[in-house]
Parts: structure tokens; sequence; C-alpha cells
């Protein structure tokens, strides 16, 4: 199972759970509270959750810890209710879309693997190896990015990726300038032409992508 869909899994679980409370009248009073041991499980997996999705310093995370700290040992339902929401609306915002740190934290190190393998088969003087693991990482970093902007390329190659970041002002620069040469070494180790490859420029791939997940996917 993709993590986004663990991710969804675990906001559906969270709030079936929260709808599932038992809550106990008070003695001498009217006013009920939820089970103890109920809200605490529940409370620490949605904090769990929202801080590893949206981070500590988000909005959805502070104030969960807020009202958290707020509705102490005695889970009021006036407590508990804005707990619920938060949970709520940072499912919603997930699943709208609406949140691209995750994934690009992801997908940053996925990449990032695939470089350090890169570099590490190079250095042994497996060129040919290295071009190929270097070539895939950029056109899918590439291709990560340009869907993280709004862009649909996924059947696109990869001149047709760099050409549709450009248009839309996405990369420049050095940046811009480095693109130009990178889909024909890319080209070259796809199609196994290894003579048209050197060493230098198996780096100069590796030194781009490299680059580029510290400047798009940090």
């Amino acid at each position: 199972m993709a993590i986004e869909e663990v991710i969804k899994k675990r906001f559906a679980e969270l709030e079936q759970l929260a709808r599932d409370f038992q809550y106990h009248p008070r003695h001498g009073s009217t006013a009920t509270y939820a089970d103890h041991t109920q809200f605490q499980q529940w409370a620490t997996s949605a904090m769990n959750l929202l801080e590893g999705v949206f981070g500590h310093d988000s909005p959805h995370y502070t104030n969960f810890a807020q009202f958290y700290k707020r509705a102490g040992t005695m889970a009021y339902p006036s407590n508990v209710q804005p707990l619920q929401g938060i949970v709520q609306a940072a499912r919603s915002d997930y699943e709208g879309g609406y949140l691209f740190s995750l994934k690009s934290q992801v997908s940053g190190e996925i990449f990032g693997d695939f470089v350090v393998l890169a570099k590490r088969c190079l250095d042994e003087g497996n060129k040919d190896t290295a071009a190929v693991l270097a070539a895939a990482a950029l056109e899918d970093a590439l291709k990560a990015y340009a869907e993280h902007n709004g862009l649909e390329v996924s059947e696109k190659s990869m001149q047709e990726v760099v050409n549709a970041l450009k248009a839309k002002g996405l990369v420049g620069g050095a940046q811009k300038s480095l693109l130009d040469v990178m889909p024909r070494i890319r080209d070259y180790a796809m199609h196994a032409n290894w003579e048209k490859i050197g060493a230098e420029d198996v780096r100069s791939v590796i030194g781009f992508v490299e680059q580029f997940l510290l400047t798009k996917f940090s």
C-alpha cells in the first residue's frame, strides 16, 4: 500500500475512534466526559499522525497540542470536539491535495538514494550503470516537481518535461542552462549509447540532481 493510502486510512480510523468515544456522567453533575483511556490513546495517535504528516510547527499540530493541553484529564465534549474538528480539517486538507511537503520529502529521499547509488557505481568504475541510475533519478525528480506544480507530464518525454518547466518559469538561471543538455545524456543512457557518455557527463547529471533535490525537495 502506498504511503498516501496508509495515511488516508489512518485518518479515517481516527475519525471513527473519536465517534466511538464512550462518555460517562460526572459524579454529582449533569456533565459528561470521555473515557480517559480511550481519549488518551486517540489523542496520542492523532498527534503522532499530525506531526508526521504536517510537521511540528504546522497549524494542525500546534492547534491540536494547545486544545489537548486544555482538555487535561477530564475530556468534556466541549474540549474533545475542537480536537475532532482539527483532525477532520487535517484529513480534508490532505485528501484534497493541499499538502505537498510530505510527498516532496519522501520523493527527495527516494531520488537521493538513487543518486548515492549512482555515485558509488561511478567511483567503482561502473560508468554505464551510474549513468542509468543518475538519468532515472533526474527524469523522475523533474516529473515529480512538475506534477507538484500542476503540470500533467506523466506520459511526456524528458525534453517535453523540461520545456514545460521552462514555459511556466519553474526553472531558471544556471539550472535552466544545464537542463538544455540533460535530455541528450538521458537518451544516451537509456538507449545504451555508452560510447557517447563520459564519466564527466555522469558527474554533471549527479551534481545537477543533488542541487535540484536541495532546492526543490527540502
